[in-house]
């Protein structure tokens, strides 16, 4: 996987390598210049992959080789045999823990080492932690925007970015606040929960109740084995009657498609209702062989709706289960779960909430006009600042060589972007950011579990202000830096000029 990177990152390694300062001692940081989807905070991940990469990293010798058919005629042979020698031996990694809130400008991950090695590392970094980080930040939003008590799918699979991306997509998600998700390899890998119902396919499949076979399912409690597509049809003019709905213009295809499912599955029964029509044919299709399950001690756990105005259906349907539960005496029909896809975006899915509620050293410093793309100087130690009340209101950037600020210390800041003054702060908590994860060529710290990194995220997510955590329009996080840190800014802007 040390291949997995830019081309210019190699050709850079070879000139530093023949300038004598491929063992310079350098550091680098990867951060967010603005928090993705124009909101206040980041859900860093991708951590636990970056930390794999570093272990494996070196070159074989088929790396080299390709490397030689790349690389000018003019490299030298001694660059590919000290290439050959190159690992992360000498790296160190800090970094926020995995599944953190983290905010633009504040570095997600640090790392230290010979200057060749670390030029090397940057690509590949990027890649596993800023599409990690994007996805569990995305998912983290739509977490926040259906609240805790709803149940969020991923079921991207089938349009994600290859494979790779599919199967990262699924982790992050999970990560960012995901129940479950459809990717069966995802559920394999990492553990997450996966679940799934049926396609349009399965259920245009079926053309008649005659094509059910099997055509048996045993009740519950035991006993003799019953006809249930007889037994869904018995119900069928019931339902229709209560939905006011015409029963020959139910599909028949349709509900033998539920009834082979049903016996199939009969304690996990789930319908599609928009293959054909959801009030006409898909929803009391559904409804009828739903109390006929529970005729024989089974109950329906859900259906879910693809197409059309999902706010709107998703009320009339729970309209429906109510009145079938009261007409039928079947309580639990009113808790029957329902489910909405295709293509839900963060602004359908806040519609249909509201619908249904109402270098060596020395530092450097990247100059450039706009400030947003200013690099804060020198090696760093990140420390959050906590209210009274639990949640962060700053983050502050000191040097590493600084004293670690403490809780109830009146500090002197300067806020980037607020030009003026410096301010005073007293935090009631002080956290340092960043552990050490990786060093002398091992994982130093224990990693958790994936559903401890999602548990750990969803507690750092509760923790921010509404201000902050709001999607729209969010209040800015303050960021800042130390006195010390901002007089050496201020020097090196002086001395580039």
């Amino acid at each position: 996987m040390a291949l997995l990177t830019d081309l210019y990152q190699v050709t850079m390694a070879y000139g530093y390598w023949r300038a004598g300062r491929h063992r310079v001692p350098a550091a680098a940081e990867l951060f967010f210049r603005r928090c993705p989807f124009r909101g206040a905070f980041a859900l860093g991940a991708g951590l636990a992959e970056g930390l794999r990469f570093l272990r494996a990293f070196r070159f074989s010798a088929a790396d080299i080789a390709y490397l030689r058919s790349v690389l000018p005629s003019t490299t030298e042979e001694d660059f590919f045999e000290y290439l050959a020698t190159v690992d992360a031996s000498e790296v160190t990694i800090s970094s926020v823990p995995e599944g953190s809130v983290v905010f633009s400008r504040v570095p997600l991950l640090q790392v230290k080492g010979p200057l060749l090695v670390v030029q090397l590392l940057e690509t590949t970094l990027l890649c596993l932690v800023s599409y990690a980080s994007l996805v569990a930040t995305n998912a983290a939003r739509f977490r926040l925007l259906a609240g805790p008590a709803t149940k969020l799918m991923e079921m991207g699979l089938r349009r994600a970015q290859g494979p790779d991306g599919g199967l990262s997509a699924s982790k992050y998600s999970y990560i960012g606040g995901f129940d479950c998700t459809s990717n069966v390899l995802a559920g394999k890998l990492y553990g997450i929960p996966v679940q799934g119902t049926v396609a349009h396919s399965f259920i245009m499949s079926f053309t008649s109740l005659a094509e059910v076979e099997p055509r048996v399912l045993t009740p519950l409690a035991g006993g003799e084995p019953v006809d249930l597509p007889s037994l869904a049809e018995s119900w069928l003019p019931q339902v229709c009657e209560l939905l006011q709905v015409s029963p020959d213009k139910v599909n028949r295809g349709e509900l033998a498609a539920f009834v082979s499912y049903a016996i199939s599955f009969p304690r996990n029964f789930q319908g599609l209702l928009d293959t054909y029509c959801v009030m006409r044919s898909g929803l009391p299709n559904f409804c009828a062989v739903a109390l006929a399950l529970n005729q024989l001690g089974y109950r329906a756990i859900g259906v879910r709706v693809d197409s059309g105005d999902l706010a709107k259906q998703s009320k009339e349907i729970r309209r429906v289960f109510r009145a079938c539960g009261s007409r039928f005496q079947v309580p639990w029909f009113e808790t029957i779960s329902i489910a909405v896809s295709n293509d839900i975006s963060e602004e359908s899915l806040e519609d249909f909430i509201r619908e249904l509620v109402k270098v060596n050293g020395f530092p450097c410093l990247k100059l450039t006009e706009d400030e947003e793309k200013m690099t804060i100087p020198g090696t760093k130690t990140v420390y959050r600042l906590y209210d009274a009340d639990g949640h962060p209101f700053m983050d502050l950037m000191a040097l590493e060589e600084e004293p670690a600020p403490s809780a109830g210390q009146e500090l002197t800041v300067h806020v980037l972007g607020r030009s003026g003054e410096a301010s005073k702060v007293t935090p009631a908590t002080v956290e340092t950011l960043h552990r050490t994860y990786f060093r002398d060529g091992q994982v130093c710290e224990e990693l958790p579990s994936l559903p401890e990194v999602r548990s750990y995220a969803q507690a750092a997510l509760g923790q921010l202000s509404p201000a902050h955590r709001r999607l729209h329009e969010p209040e800015p996080y303050p960021v800042a830096i130390t006195e010390k840190l901002h007089l050496l800014f201020g020097e090196l802007r002086q001395a580039s000029l």
